[in-house]
């Protein structure tokens, strides 16, 4: 290739929406790429409007204004040429998922997507249509092929093609979002094509959280013979400087441990979510137990323990040790914790029920009412002071319908719904671990899970015990085995079946879920869209 020719990664975190917001993002980070005298700076797919815009594509104003926003991006990059992903439009008003070239001032070229993912979270053939070009510009004496995201991801995309028609060099631009272990499915696949076609790839990824996405970055670059030769930090903005060519050619940052991973995803997606949407601070109801205990821990990190509220609210049946937890959580965390008992609200609604619940023994609703008071303190606090509620309950629990509608799962984003339990367990010893002492109370992570809503509750009074329960879910939820599927894998066909009912019949609950972030494969919501009313139920 000559002379080394340097390359800058631009992760940066897009926010769907704030055209003039991304565009000075753009148009900065590509100055410090100039100054860094990079020849040619890449950013991620849609870095104009964001990713995904999903309906917004369908106004027209919308789509005007990221054109207006790629001229004006266009006629700002000096000094450099840039790639940078928008939305291009032809003369019949159809929509392309591209990539625009630009230098001295002037949009030089533009690539169409070619290949439209339409699966899982993505909607691609809902709004665009297809490029059917492949596109080559010329970048310090090298021929630079150009592709958008799932180009590379299917085996007919327009690498091979590029690369016979002279390419010395891949760019690959993209916003794919997280889940766990996904930086290593990347690395594989950008290095099969660096092998392949015995050219080096340069694989630019989005960062930041947008709703229940999050986009973990992971930049990186790849030699021909398919080895990671600079790769940017995962979750963090940062323009990767990378020197083809060159003997060393740029930094390699290392890849977090998975707990560490999740758990900087869940802050991530958190963060993103509270401050793009404008809200001061959070309030969570603190149990003193796990699962509120992470999601605490979550918010600090993501936040400040400042914006974070922890709020304890006793019944009859919530055990001293349960507060006591919560507000040596709230004190090791850093942040405000304040007491507001249920009892007498508890005991004034079973007065007004008394009526109609006559000769009737106490049952789950007695217990749901609880929770659903609770939920309505945490609202109304909301309500007060603009804060956002985090709901608290996990994929395990929202698997199965173990929440309540309009009790724990009141709330505007739900940080773990997309961690099993067994995974929330995992995290939560790491957390402590990493800090070297234990945030979260020992006695937290050593007692039996219990909603305390009736006295020696348990959560294994309704539920397998979670070392069983989760390896069905993911089964069922994640993989769509059958019901023999699982059992041949070993699970006891009388659990299996009971747990897939429980699935199947609880469709309407997370219908009225808040968001939460992706951490897995396939996550409750977006990815899997079962029908609510369902006659085809298989136990």
């Amino acid at each position: 290739m000559g002379k080394p020719l340097r390359v800058a990664l631009a992760q940066i975190n897009a926010a769907v929406g704030d055209i003039s917001g991304n565009v000075r993002k753009i148009l900065e980070t590509a100055a410090r790429a100039r100054e860094a005298k990079a020849d040619l700076v890449v950013f991620p797919e849609l870095a104009i409007p964001g990713y995904p815009p999903e309906d917004l594509l369908l106004h027209s104003s919308f789509v005007e204004r990221n054109l207006a926003a790629w001229n004006e991006v266009a006629q700002g990059i000096q000094g450099i040429a840039a790639i940078v992903g928008f939305v291009d439009r032809d003369a019949r008003k159809r929509v392309y998922n591209a990539a625009g070239v630009a230098a001295n001032g002037r949009a030089v070229a533009v690539y169409r997507k070619m290949h439209l993912p339409n699966y899982g979270v993505f909607d691609e053939l809902r709004y665009f249509h297809r490029g059917t070009e492949p596109l080559l510009i010329p970048v310090g004496g090298t021929r630079v092929g150009i592709t958008v995201c799932e180009d590379v991801w299917v085996p007919a995309g327009p690498v091979p093609r590029e690369v016979k028609e002279g390419a010395g060099l891949i760019i690959n631009i993209s916003s794919s979002p997280y889940h766990a272990g996904k930086w290593r499915v990347r690395r594989d696949l950008v290095a099969s094509h660096a092998r392949r076609n015995r050219v080096p790839v340069v694989y630019c990824n989005m960062v930041g959280g947008q709703d229940e996405l999050v986009f973990d970055g992971g930049s990186m670059v790849v030699g021909p013979s398919g080895e990671v030769i600079a790769r940017a930090a995962m979750f963090d903005e940062e323009l990767l400087l990378c020197d083809l060519g060159a003997r060393e050619p740029g930094p390699i940052a290392p890849i977090p441990r998975r707990e560490e991973e999740v758990f900087r995803a869940l802050a991530t997606g958190t963060r993103d979510y509270v401050e793009k949407n404008r809200f001061p601070g959070v309030i969570i109801g603190l149990s003193g137990g796990l699962d509120s205990s992470l999601v605490a821990a979550v918010a600090a990190e993501a936040l400040s323990p400042s914006r974070v509220l922890g709020v304890t609210m006793s019944s009859a049946y919530t055990s001293r040790e349960s507060v006591e937890d919560a507000h040596a959580l709230a004190s090791n965390l850093g942040i405000r914790c304040i007491d507001l008992s249920i009892r007498e609200a508890f005991e004034a609604f079973r007065g007004t029920l008394a009526g109609p619940f006559r000769n009737r023994a106490a049952d789950a609703t007695e217990e749901n009412l609880q929770a659903r008071i609770r939920g309505t303190l945490l609202m109304a606090l909301s309500n007060k002071f603009g804060d956002l509620v985090l709901a608290t309950g996990n994929k395990s629990e929202m698997s199965v319908g173990y929440a309540t509608l309009y009790g724990d799962m009141a709330g505007g984003f739900a940080v773990i719904k997309d961690v099993f339990k067994t995974m929330v367990y995992q995290v939560s010893r790491w957390y402590n671990e990493s800090h070297g002492r234990a945030i979260i109370p020992e006695r937290v992570l050593t007692k039996a899970p219990t909603a305390e809503l009736k006295p020696g509750q348990k959560d294994t009074d309704s539920l397998p015990e979670y070392e069983i329960l989760d390896p069905i879910l993911k089964m069922y939820v994640e993989e769509d085995r059958s019901v023999a599927e699982m059992t041949a894998a070993g699970h006891e066909e009388d659990v299996v079946r009971r747990v897939v009912s429980m699935v199947d019949r609880s469709e309407y609950k997370r219908r009225q879920a808040p968001p939460g972030v992706k951490i897995t494969p396939r996550a409750l919501g977006r990815d899997r869209r079962m029908p609510i009313t369902n006659l085809s139920l298989q136990y």
